[in-house]
């Protein structure tokens, strides 16, 4: 019970205003809040990890649909900018190392051996082993690292942050592929384009 009640106020609330930061990601500073825009600030785990690398494939092939919604996509990783450039360059969104999980901690973004040891999260874990598995055998990525920075155990987390700042919903992951989905993000946007009112967010089309 003590546990709980600590994490608990650790982590962000609804309602809670963050920002405004600028974050260096490896393409370049960004800003949260995103002006006139939704921000999806994802915490994913190290660079390379095949859990993370099969959910953000799911991202990245939808990207077009994610933009569209007036959603920008900020993806953090406990690895440094050299790690970032090599396992993830390719993904067509804001990609933000943090080596030291100092936005991990301001966040209350957790790390435990649940992340692994959940059943729940064995199906995808060993579908993302696989993948990442071929496409290292057929030269199209290179091998993870086997003692990642940060470690392995870390814990995922999504914020959906207004363009004032204040953070529209949030989910901290009970288990390594424990996360909104693309669809679930964009159910969450269209609710919170409708409460703030379509003339505050940018929408395309």
């Amino acid at each position: 019970m003590v546990e709980s009640i600590s994490r608990a106020r650790r982590r962000i609330a609804v309602g809670t205003r963050v920002g405004p930061l600028q974050l260096a990601s490896i393409s370049g500073q960004v800003e949260l809040p995103a002006p006139e825009r939704l921000t999806h600030l994802q915490f994913r785990r190290f660079a390379g990890c095949p859990v993370c690398d099969l959910h953000l494939h799911s991202f990245a092939r939808r990207h077009a649909e994610i933009e569209q919604a007036g959603i920008s996509e900020i993806v953090l990783f406990h690895s440094d900018e050299a790690e970032l450039r090599l396992h993830a360059g390719g993904l067509p969104f804001a990609l933000v190392a943090d080596p030291d999980k100092r936005l991990y901690a301001q966040f209350g973004v957790e790390a435990g051996t649940r992340a692994l040891g959940d059943p729940r999260a064995w199906p995808p874990i060993l579908l993302g082993v696989l993948r990442s598995l071929l496409r290292v055998l057929r030269g199209r990525q290179p091998m993870p690292s086997i003692s990642p920075q940060g470690g392995s155990l870390g814990l995922p987390a999504d914020v959906l942050i207004g363009p004032s700042g204040t953070v529209l919903a949030c989910k901290y992951g009970e288990h390594a592929y424990d996360q909104w989905s693309v669809d679930e993000v964009l159910d969450l946007a269209r609710a919170a384009v409708g409460e703030l009112g379509g003339g505050k967010i940018r929408v395309a089309g």
